[in-house]
């Protein structure tokens, strides 16, 4: 009799769903993508477009956003779909890197967020690709913050830019590291460097009231001198 109840329980809990294996409707977990030309590009999040004048040619603009819209694990995307942009988002090349694709996005630095195709090109932003010899400025900006993310200052002395570097190469890996909580959640600063090129990188830094991290792999501390950039005149 126990063993009735406990299976007629599944039974219900499975109906009670909208959301199921069963009829092919899930809920899924979208990378984000565009679709254009027949061709799928996926977003870069450690890397931003340098300035407005790297923008090119307006190519089009996203006609269906699958996010929130599509629950089918079947549906085939198509010429024109995004992951999370909406319908009307416009999509403009990147001067001098053709296969590349910048949508416009107020909420990214520099008001474009960029994409590359994954089928050409091999995804090369992590910190370890990062040409550290062409960094010529960096500017260091705080997140989630009331008025969304605003600059916090701007590294352009080429001794101190040189500085920086060296402070994030000498983090130290501690993968066990947790951060404080007992002054709130966290402080979130971006790192954006500029290597003369269209395409700057992007990094993210955090800290807890008394330790600086971040994460070029795996969990990094950096040394506490790395505060003394964060209040620089921009």
């Amino acid at each position: 009799m126990k063993k009735c109840l406990v299976v007629l329980s599944i039974l219900l809990f499975i109906s009670g769903c909208k959301s199921t294996p069963f009829d092919g409707n899930v809920v899924i977990d979208w990378v984000d993508f565009i679709k254009w030309d027949g061709i799928e590009y996926n977003g870069i999040h450690t890397a931003v477009i340098a300035g407005e004048s790297d923008i090119g040619e307006k190519i089009g603009e996203i006609q269906f956003m699958v996010a929130d819209n599509v629950t089918n694990s079947n549906y085939k995307i198509k010429n024109g779909d995004a992951a999370f942009h909406e319908k009307g988002t416009e999509l403009y090349r990147v001067k001098g890197m053709d296969d590349m694709i910048a949508v416009k996005s107020p909420s990214a630095i520099n008001g474009f967020q960029v994409y590359y195709p994954t089928e050409k090109t091999k995804y090369s932003w992590h910190f370890q690709d990062m040409p550290l010899e062409k960094v010529n400025r960096i500017e260091i900006y705080e997140a989630y913050t009331s008025e969304g993310i605003k600059r916090s200052s701007e590294v352009s002395n080429l001794e101190e830019v040189k500085s920086f570097l060296t402070l994030l190469e000498s983090s130290e890996v501690d993968s066990t590291f947790q951060p404080s909580t007992e002054k709130g959640d966290p402080t979130y600063y971006e790192m954006v460097f500029y290597t003369g090129e269209p395409i700057a990188y992007k990094y993210g830094m955090q800290y807890d009231g008394e330790t600086f991290y971040w994460y070029p792999w795996d969990t990094s501390i950096l040394p506490t001198e790395m505060k003394g950039y964060l209040t620089k005149p921009n």
